[in-house]
């Protein structure tokens, strides 16, 4: 999974992040929208079918649940049991051009499943134990409920894009505006 570009380096969670709110937005997200959506973060080399696709949106059910986690406590425990179903196998691995990276490997026998949860998991515990709190979370602009990762090094994130951000100013401005008026 590809780092982010500005150098927040969540470590494949911009896809589960995507993944989860693709499902969310559509529950039948089918296997040609997963695929862009896996080949758009680099991910492994599934040629999806339908039934893969069926299989990935059940399969971020437990991640949307997470990503929704705010508790800290809680989504180690979330983690955990994700990494107890679904063990993660950790490999450096360096991709061409790129810096040496930790990657799951999968048993041979195992499905997508595995592969999603197993390295969701394995992401998800890393950006915990960095950030030392969920550095993820749901947009707080109202209207909004996609999911983000939180990149930043100091405040905590809570819009999922600057211009949900944006969008929450302007209207507190506005509504602060008209009481000074009113």
């Amino acid at each position: 999974m590809t780092d982010d570009p500005q150098g927040g380096n969540p470590r494949g969670l911009l896809f589960v992040a995507e993944l989860a709110n693709t499902v969310r937005q559509d529950p039948e997200v089918g296997a040609a929208e997963l695929q862009a959506l896996l080949e758009r973060h680099q991910g492994p080399p599934f040629r999806l079918t339908e039934a893969d696709a069926r299989e990935l949106r059940e399969a971020a059910a437990p991640l949307v649940r997470l990503l929704g986690t705010e508790d800290a406590d809680r989504a180690a425990e979330q983690i955990n049991a994700l990494l107890d179903r679904h063990p993660a196998r950790p490999r450096l691995v360096r991709l061409p051009g790129r810096p040496w990276s930790l990657h799951t490997e999968a048993p041979p026998d195992a499905g997508l499943t595995h592969w999603l949860l197993s390295t969701a998991a394995l992401a998800l515990s890393l950006w915990l134990s960095e950030r030392g709190r969920c550095a993820w979370g749901r947009c707080a602009a109202p209207g909004c409920e996609r999911f983000f990762v939180d990149t930043g090094r100091r405040t905590p994130q809570r819009y999922c894009t600057p211009r949900c951000a944006t969008r929450v100013r302007v209207a507190a401005h506005r509504a602060q505006a008209q009481r000074a008026d009113g």
